[in-house]
């Protein structure tokens, strides 16, 4: 009997362990700082002679108190302006830097302190940096992987083959990497940062400079072993498209802080009352002092306004303006992603 409730116990144990397995964090950065010395720079002859001999510093935070955790499988966006403290943060992440203060758990390890486990956990792409050698094809690079990463050889064949079949590059990591266009790269790239099966992929402008057939071969790649392998990943691009299509989360950071973290579909809530009306016409269109009207912008053959739907309708804006102007034609659309994104900045006057 004894046994037996013992048993009972450790099942209700496990059960209850992997319950929280799910609700637990795999990512979670807690409160973390981010601060650079820097040297002054002023301007004329006698600051600069002055700074020769004994230079100034001042203390500057790329990285304010940022908090966020994220699930395993999860793809988030990781979006900001320049400057905002998107590739600080990434390379925290990465084990690059260490934080001045706060702390960062990836799947219970710390990217400094478990440095050696935890490089064989990620996989890093940076869009203007290549982690190929220019000289030799791409193939060869892998095998030097395989052999850093300690990859077992069989298993290393089976992954280099689904890795190149699904990236369509059969033929292309045969060339010598410096022959490839920058399409062809990115894949090659993007394939050896998978090859020793990493829990996360950090992916900084994965598609820049790519054309819209790279794009989406890029993007569907992404998409299927995210699907497939539960591979979280956290993208930081000025792609807004890339985000739509990969992302259903966003986290937007501003001056080192973030200020928004949610669901991209609330954001086109948010935003989606906005519509985009180009107004053809030859007159000249003052300016209409109208509630609803958000913004006006003249372009050479027509005006161009964004107007709050849920203030204003659609129909009785234009009977305002056809009343008093003579319009040839009018062009109707949505807000974009781009636009959406962009009215988030705005507001936050970023």
């Amino acid at each position: 009997m004894h046994d037996e409730t013992t048993y009972l116990k450790y099942v209700a144990f496990l059960r209850c362990q992997k319950g929280c397995d799910i609700k637990m964090s795999f990512i979670k950065v807690d409160n973390i700082t981010k601060t650079f010395k820097v040297a002054k720079r002023n301007s004329g002859l006698k600051a600069a002679l002055k700074s020769f001999f004994k230079r100034e510093y001042k203390y500057v935070n790329a990285v304010k108190n940022v908090s966020f955790e994220i699930k395993k499988g999860e793809i988030v966006g990781y979006i900001g302006p320049n400057g905002a403290g998107k590739s600080t943060t990434i390379k925290m992440l990465s084990g690059i830097l260490l934080p001045t203060s706060g702390s960062i758990k990836i799947n219970n390890l710390d990217p400094i302190k478990d440095r050696k486990k935890y490089v064989s956990k990620i996989g890093v792409v940076f869009g203007q940096r290549s982690q190929l050698a220019f000289d030799i094809p791409a193939e060869d690079t892998f095998d030097l992987l395989r052999d850093i990463y300690k990859i077992d050889n069989n298993e290393y064949q089976k992954t280099k083959k689904y890795l190149v079949e699904l990236l369509g590059i059969e033929e292309i990591i045969k060339k010598p990497v410096r022959t490839l266009s920058l399409g062809e790269r990115m894949r090659c790239e993007i394939a050896s940062s998978l090859l020793h099966k990493p829990e996360i992929l950090f992916l900084d402008e994965p598609t820049i400079g790519l054309d819209a057939i790279s794009k989406k071969i890029v993007r569907d790649f992404i998409k299927k072993i995210n699907k497939e392998n539960k591979v979280t990943v956290i993208l930081t691009t000025h792609d807004m498209n890339d985000i739509e299509a990969l992302a259903k989360r966003i986290i937007l950071i501003g001056n080192g802080k973030i200020l928004y973290d949610g669901n991209i579909k609330t954001l086109k809530v948010k935003y989606g009352s906005y519509k985009n009306i180009k107004i053809f016409t030859k007159d000249k269109i003052d300016n209409i002092k109208v509630k609803g009207v958000i913004k006006k912008c003249k372009k050479e053959d027509s005006y161009n306004f964004i107007i709050d739907s849920n203030i204003i309708s659609i129909s009785n804006f234009l009977s305002k303006l056809t009343t008093k102007y003579n319009i040839e034609d009018i062009e109707i659309d949505n807000e974009s992603i781009d636009d959406v994104i962009l009215k988030l900045y705005e507001d936050y006057e970023l």
